[in-house]
């Protein structure tokens, strides 16, 4: 029996798969095991595949793997999509009364479980709760206690009574003694259960319970997918700190509706995805022009135009550099891991304010809807810092007044950052035009006062580039002579495919860039290494151009475009061919 058990759930858009997964994903963690989701659904409300798939073990999981050990089939075509991953010995649980799945042919060395799916719910008090009667059986085949079951079961249905909850309840029992009762299988699962005690969150929610950590105000969006859950999980608790969330008519509003707040004095943020961005363009030059503090977060997916919403890619990076017309000081942070997304959403808010300029946070789909368990101390608010930068009030302001007494937000300062004074601050009222201005703000086309603003903006971006550690996060053997460099939500599965290689004797260098501009200097890294391969979700390799500009040499490039994230297996056998490859077949 592997460590670690792969589950999941297909069906159709509409079935209740995300919810049943997330039930069972709870359950889990309760139960003080690790656990990792993947989803796969498709861009409608209702028909297409879709499923959700979680990885446990009672050691941490840094990614999916290619194998599936329990597949609760609600379609015929749930197991046609998962084929290659069912091996000899996988159980597929089923409803045989289904008039779709009485043909149901379970292929050879697999176990199939005919339960009356439907029929059980239906006693135990509706249908709706088919999918309940089919993690009751899992519950079975795998040996998990089905008290770990309740607590989730409280949680997500707690709000409609206590005896919806029951049903549920009863509804899972049916299905865990139907199994036992009715198929005489020695299943080699077993689910250890640990009293550990875990949170499980996506990074979606990590990013905004590090936007509320890191103080912010004032958010505005509008939906789409797969940014919405930022808002959403924002909706309401923001509030509880004296903030506000409000959903714009589209994302054009929503930018400025920020830019206007972030003007204010309130810590702001936006977040939109694929067509979003392109739409908020229009503004990241009056955010810049401005030296407003806001941060813009791309959630990306597979593009261009509409592309394929609920896919992923990491195909957004050369709008997060250079997107919007002119010359745009801008800082671009990328988190590498579902944690990670609440330190660097607060780092963001940080540098955004210290050197009053837009941040782009960017995120990727996988990581976005990715479910992670962590201990609680990952998210440790006593190691929250906060920085507003140079702000300046009553007792500082004398210093940043001209010879008649107006305030200078744009003084041209020796490291680029100039002072900034909240409304209301005594002698401190300003304005600013998006139009080139001087000191004042004050539109202007004076030759020789553009000059001196533009070289200001850019000097605050080398200011930052000298003043904060922009290193990249590094795994496994220094000395090793392949390097393999990723950004984004890449590092997992890489991590994971590095102890694969390491049992077969070839030892990886990992360096995990978390930021993109400015970015780590490689130079060294790839000139101490014999390999240098670089890893990302995207068909051009916009980040491997990237380090070629950078260090001027060729790296070698492992790409994936299909939407679907990579494995950590596949990664691995990946990187062992292109370490096989000669480095010129790559140029």
């Amino acid at each position: 029996m592997p460590d670690d058990l792969n589950w999941a759930i297909g069906g159709e858009a509409g079935d209740g798969i995300d919810s049943t997964g997330k039930i069972f994903a709870q359950a889990l963690s309760r139960a003080g095991r690790h656990v990792l989701t993947s989803k796969d659904f498709a861009s409608r409300i209702r028909g297409g595949y879709t499923a959700y798939k979680v990885r446990t073990s009672v050691d941490r999981v840094e990614s999916v793997v290619d194998r599936l050990d329990i597949l609760i089939a609600l379609t015929e075509r749930t197991v046609d999509e998962n084929l290659d991953e069912l091996h000899e010995g996988s159980v597929i649980i089923y409803d045989g009364e289904r008039t779709t799945m009485q043909d149901l042919e379970i292929p050879e060395g697999m176990i199939g479980l005919d339960v009356p799916l439907k029929s059980l719910a239906e006693d135990a008090g509706g249908a709706i709760m088919a999918n309940i009667v089919a993690l009751g059986a899992a519950c079975e085949v795998t040996n998990f206690p089905i008290e770990n079951l309740d607590a989730s079961l409280e949680k997500r249905f707690g709000n409609k009574g206590q005896a919806i909850v029951e049903n549920n309840k009863k509804a899972a029992r049916a299905g865990q003694e139907y199994v036992a009762e009715e198929f005489d299988e020695d299943f080699e699962y077993n689910m250890d259960t640990t009293d550990n005690d875990y949170v499980l969150l996506n990074g979606n929610e990590a990013l905004g319970m590090g936007a509320l950590a890191a103080g912010c105000r004032f958010y505005a969006g509008y939906p789409i997918t797969p940014a919405t859950s930022i808002m959403e999980y924002l909706t309401g608790r923001l509030d509880e700190y004296g903030g506000k969330v409000v959903q714009a008519e589209d994302e054009l509003s929503a930018i400025n509706m920020a830019l206007g707040a972030a003007r204010a004095g309130a810590r702001s943020m936006t977040a939109t995805s694929g067509a979003g961005i392109d739409l908020m363009t229009e503004t990241f030059g009056l955010v810049a022009q401005s030296e407003t503090p806001l941060v813009i977060t791309d959630v990306q997916r597979s593009g261009p135009s509409t592309g394929m919403p609920t896919k992923q890619e990491q195909g957004d990076l050369n709008m997060a550099l250079y997107g919007g017309h002119g010359e745009i000081p801008r800082l671009v942070v990328a988190p590498t891991t579902v944690s990670q997304c609440f330190w660097k959403a607060i780092e963001a808010f940080n540098l955004a304010e210290k050197y009053s300029t837009p941040v782009f946070l960017v995120s990727d789909l996988a990581m976005s809807v990715t479910e992670q368990t962590f201990e609680p101390e990952t998210f440790d608010m006593d190691e929250v810092e906060i920085d507003r930068g140079k702000v300046v009030d009553e007792d500082e302001i004398d210093t940043w007044l001209d010879e008649q007494g107006r305030f200078q937000p744009h003084f041209a300062t020796a490291d680029g950052v100039s002072p900034r004074a909240f409304p209301g601050t005594e002698d401190g009222a300003h304005m600013t035009t998006g139009l080139e201005h001087d000191a004042l703000g004050r539109r202007t086309e004076e030759e020789e006062v553009r000059v001196e603003q533009v070289d200001k903006r850019q000097r605050k971006v080398e200011t930052a580039r000298e003043e904060e550690d922009w290193s990249p996060r590094e795994f496994g053997d220094p000395d090793a002579d392949t390097l393999v460099i990723s950004w984004g939500s890449n590092e997992g599965s890489i991590r994971e495919g590095m102890d694969m290689l390491a049992e077969e004797g070839i030892d990886i260098r990992l360096l995990s860039v978390p930021y993109l501009f400015p970015r780590p200097d490689l130079s060294d890294a790839i000139e101490k290494a014999e390999n240098t391969i670089v890893v990302e979700c995207n068909a051009t390799g916009q980040f491997a151009d990237l380090i070629e500009h950078d260090v001027l040499e060729r790296v070698q490039r492992v790409n994936k475009y299909t939407g679907v994230r990579f494995k950590a297996d596949e990664l691995a056998e990946e990187i062992k061919d292109a370490i096989a490859e000669p480095q010129e077949a790559t140029q």
